[in-house]
């Protein structure tokens, strides 16, 4: 999420009542996940074990929950809490309305036809010559290309399936980021896809998806893939250009998948891929797999 204009440290850290370690005029630009951190931007550690990732990842602004030894050239807002005053921070500069205000700040191009039934947020833009099937729901910020079709009963903008366990409930790391249709993408009915906490959820130019599919947070899907039915994606993969995804394919968190790449049925992905054909609960290369297959029947 980037700011509408910069912050300076002191003001987020008395926003939420931390303690910083750097110069109090350091300019601060928005907040990130650490997958997709820039510099200028904050991202959240609360765990040891992930210290280190986030003092060397692009961000230049740590919230964290011990004091530590800052890297050159960031900073430190040291909080006892920094999963809920990333929270904070991020809610006190991205309103939160959740259908419940009246619509303002649609755009809406030339020759798009959108049913009665479908359901629009706010501060929403979508292109030229697009179809809007009936029952269709779109978020806040979601942006909508040119030439688009969304069949019935699609979610854009739904929440990110992100939580930590807090006293023994669950706690939702609230998402403000926002869902990026590009032009000549087609999503067929019944689909979920999530706005990314903090940054873009993307469906890229000229990809089609098939029913039923579901793509998690901050999920960037390339140009000209093919999705069929049932897929899961979880939240911040990359699926490169030109992918093709068949029926009920799972993607674990964090992967990427390389451009060209063909995943058979119910492939299970739990590593990043290069290009190939790849099939199986573990993403066997298909070749490969149909070697052994052929050694096994010959054991008989």
């Amino acid at each position: 999420m980037t700011f509408h204009q910069p912050q300076k440290l002191k003001t987020i850290a008395d926003l939420i009542g931390a303690k910083f370690i750097g110069s109090e005029d350091f300019e601060v630009l928005g907040t990130n996940e650490i997958h997709r951190v820039k510099a200028g931007e904050i991202v959240f550690v609360n765990h040891p074990k992930y210290y280190e990732k986030a003092l060397n990842s692009a961000a230049t602004i740590i919230l964290i929950d011990k004091e530590v030894e800052c890297p050159e050239g960031k900073v430190l807002l040291v909080s006892d809490d920094p999963f809920r005053d990333f929270n904070k921070i991020n809610t006190h500069f991205t309103k939160i309305y959740n259908f419940t205000e009246t619509l303002h700040d649609v755009e809406i191009g030339e020759g798009t036809k959108i049913h009665p039934s479908a359901v629009i947020g706010n501060n929403v833009t979508i292109g030229k010559n697009t179809l809007i099937f009936p029952n269709v729901v779109i978020g806040d910020r979601t942006i909508i290309g040119d030439n688009v079709i969304i069949q019935s009963n699609t979610v854009l903008g739904g929440d990110a399936f992100y939580y930590r366990k807090l006293n023994g409930n669950f706690d939702r790391l609230i998402s403000v980021g926002n869902v990026i249709i590009e032009n000549n993408v087609e999503i067929g009915n019944g689909c979920t896809i999530d706005r990314g906490v903090t940054d873009s959820t993307i469906i890229g130019e000229g990809s089609v998806l098939d029913n039923q599919i579901q793509i998690g947070h901050d999920t960037i899907i390339g140009k000209k893939c093919l999705i069929a039915s049932q897929v899961g994606v979880a939240g911040c993969c990359i699926i490169g250009d030109e992918v093709t995804l068949w029926g009920q394919v799972g993607i674990a968190s964090g992967n990427n998948i390389e451009s060209g790449s063909v995943l058979l049925g119910k492939t299970g992905v739990n590593r990043d891929l290069k290009k190939g054909t790849y099939i199986g609960m573990f993403a066997e290369d298909f070749k490969t797999y149909l070697k052994k297959e052929v050694k096994l029947r010959n054991l008989e």
